[in-house]
């Protein structure tokens, strides 16, 4: 059987627009410490790799700790 998983087509670029602010999502992987096997979306199955853990880095990194 085939992956499923569906990988952007962006060379792993992420959207300054996402890195901008702290979304409701971006909230949660950073409370719960980036665990997938916790958050909310791992339970949807959806067919992406989350790039969370990588936002929320950048988020800490040039807006601080939410």
């Amino acid at each position: 059987m085939a992956n499923s998983c569906f990988y952007p087509q962006n060379n792993g670029d992420i959207s300054n627009s996402i890195t901008q602010n702290w979304t409701e999502q971006a909230l949660e992987c950073y409370n719960l410490g980036g665990d997938c096997s916790r958050c909310s979306i791992s339970k949807g199955h959806y067919s992406f790799v989350c790039q969370m853990p990588k936002i929320v880095d950048i988020l800490v990194s040039m807006n601080g700790k939410p």
